[in-house]
């Protein structure tokens, strides 16, 4: 593989990269404020022992569960991202094999 190819293809890896670890310090965000909403609902569910604070609960535990899911793509694929980012650095530096 050409050089210049290699050099477009690691800057096209990093920037995806940078793009989803922004995303991940997002996300992480925002799960800190779902899990405490699931936490507030929780207690209300606990306290007001009523069908409509039980759904509220189990809407917002669902969300956060999504959200952790959701989480743990992104961390497969910034993972996946980094591989592919070493192996281009490799090739560029070794040169083609």
């Amino acid at each position: 593989m050409h050089r210049t190819t290699l050099e477009r293809r690691l800057s096209d890896a990093h920037d995806r990269l940078m793009r989803a670890r922004a995303e991940l310090a997002v996300l992480d965000e925002q799960l800190v404020v779902v899990n405490e909403i699931a936490d507030d609902t929780r207690l209300r569910a606990l306290v007001a022992e009523t069908p409509i604070a039980s759904r509220e609960y189990d809407e917002a535990n669902r969300q956060a569960t999504v959200m952790l899911q959701t989480r743990s793509v992104l961390v497969d694929r910034i993972a996946e991202l980094e591989r592919r980012q070493d192996e281009l650095m490799d090739q560029l530096v070794v040169g083609p094999g």
